[in-house]
Parts: structure tokens; sequence; C-alpha cells
């Protein structure tokens, strides 16, 4: 009789679960430095945004593989460059094999680098307007986003605000990860 394999509902269990090579390397990485830690840099939470937004319809392990291939692709995130990309850019995106070249996922950043611009003239940063609209509810931040952005469905939200410290959840709480997360104030942990 075969056995059964547990669950895995959370992204620590999953870490755990794999056999060590490239795949664990990358996502013990991520896991350890990344996940669910706060962004302070505009640019930087732009990135996760760009991440999530290219991971739907495909495996993390793809998207931290490519990640460095983003960087260099969308000007290491610069959100006011990308906000002005015009057909070349978006052609040179779509014949880039480093990254996922998906038109709608192309279009969606630039067009999504452009509200982001708009937020940033109107709150002060991107930061700033994640902070004014927190606390909200998973649905009431998904309903938000889909106003604002586009290519954001509710899971590319939920990971993106999980990763950057806006939602709770990114780590068990027996996690060691999770104890030096909540030394950096996240703001699901904010009072």
């Amino acid at each position: 009789m075969a056995e059964t394999q547990p669950l895995i509902t959370n992204y620590c269990d999953y870490i755990e679960s794999l056999q060590d090579g490239e795949v664990k390397a990358l996502n013990k990485a991520y896991h350890d430095n990344q996940y669910g830690f706060p962004i302070h840099n505009d640019n930087e939470l732009f990135g996760r945004l760009i991440l999530e937004i290219n991971q739907a319809g495909l495996s993390w392990i793809t998207m931290l593989k490519k990640q460095d291939n983003f960087r260099k692709a969308f000007d290491n995130f610069d959100i006011a460059k990308i906000a002005q990309y015009g057909e070349n850019d978006r052609n040179r995106l779509l014949a880039d094999s480093g990254i996922i070249r998906n038109q709608l996922k192309i279009d969606a950043v630039i067009y999504n680098a452009k509200v982001i611009t708009g937020l940033q003239k109107e709150y002060g940063s991107f930061e700033k307007w994640l902070d004014i609209n927190h606390p909200r509810t998973k649905e009431e931040w998904i309903k938000l986003f889909k106003k604002h952005f586009k290519f954001v469905g509710g899971e590319i939200v939920n990971e993106f605000l999980l990763s950057i410290g806006f939602l709770k959840g990114a780590h068990k709480e027996d996690c060691p990860i999770h104890i030096k997360i909540l030394k950096e104030n996240p703001k699901w942990n904010e009072k």
C-alpha cells in the first residue's frame, strides 16, 4: 500500500518537502531572505508585483530562475522608466527569451507603471499608497487593486501582499523566518 503524502498548505512546508538541488536552493533563498519581509523601496515593490503578475499560470520556480533577467529587462524595475516605455521597448520585451514573453503581461506592467507614477504624485510613493489603504481584508485589497491595475487577479494580489508583509501568513508562526520578519515590523502586525 502506498503512503499518502501530507497536504502541503504553506511555503514553509513546501521548502522542507523539496529534495536538495537547485529548486530547493532557489526557493529556500527566497523563503529565507525575501518572502514576507517588508519592502520600503517603490521600485522593489513594483519589481515584486511584476514577478507576481508574470508568474500567473506558471510555477514560482520559473520566476525565481528568471528574476535577474526580469530586473535587467525592466531597467532594474525603475517605475519612471517603465512608465515611459513605447513600442520599441514593448517589442524588445516580447523578443526577450530571458523573461515571460506574454503580451498581456508586458502591457499590464507598462500600464501599471503609469498608474504607480500617478499614485506617487498623489500620495508621495507607492508604499505610502499601500500604507494609507492598510488595513484591509484580502477581498478588499483585491477589489482595490482591480480598480487601479491590470492583470491583478485574486491570487496575484494575495501573493504580492503576503510577500511584502501586508498580509499575515507568509510563514508558519513556528518558522524561524517568521521571527525575523516580526523584528522588521510588517504591516500585518501593526496594532
